[in-house]
């Protein structure tokens, strides 16, 4: 006596399936909180600060530095550009699979008030963008002089 049936069953289907779901919870479990979901966001980012102020490191592999445009404005940094077309997506080639984005693409960061975006600066290597954002003057740490009271 058999107990499963598999003759209505499509291994391939049922394959496809159990990856929908698993992408599905891994974007958004319902008993945990990470925060807003960024699942698909370019590029993806690290925010910190240093001694100094913020540093925003931006993943962008494959991206022509003359291809990006990094824009400070009032408390925004936006990091845009675009990932122009190779390989078989710039010709007649097919996909076995396809996971990297071409295209025009743009993300945009708060900032804290404290930071003289002004002096900011930008730099890229190795497919990574790195942007630096000092403190105002006024919000770094200052030493103050003690002196001597004379009565």
């Amino acid at each position: 006596m058999a107990l499963l049936s598999f003759r209505d069953v499509d291994p391939i289907d049922s394959l496809l399936n159990l990856q929908r779901e698993l992408d599905q919870f891994l974007r958004s479990p319902s008993w945990f909180d990470f925060g807003p979901p960024v699942a698909g966001v370019f590029p993806p980012i690290n925010v910190f600060t240093d001694g100094d102020g913020l540093v925003v490191r931006a993943e962008v592999p494959g991206i022509k530095p003359e291809n990006l445009n990094v824009t400070a404005e009032r408390q925004t940094l936006t990091i845009s550009g675009e990932r122009e077309r190779s390989g078989p997506e710039a010709g007649n080639g097919s996909y076995h699979r396809r996971e990297r984005r071409f295209g025009k693409f743009a993300r945009s960061v708060q900032l804290p008030v404290e930071l003289d975006t002004s002096q900011a600066t930008a730099e890229c290597r190795n497919g990574v963008l790195t942007v630096r954002i000092p403190k105002r003057a006024e919000a770094k740490p200052r030493q103050v002089q003690v002196k001597v009271a004379t009565a």
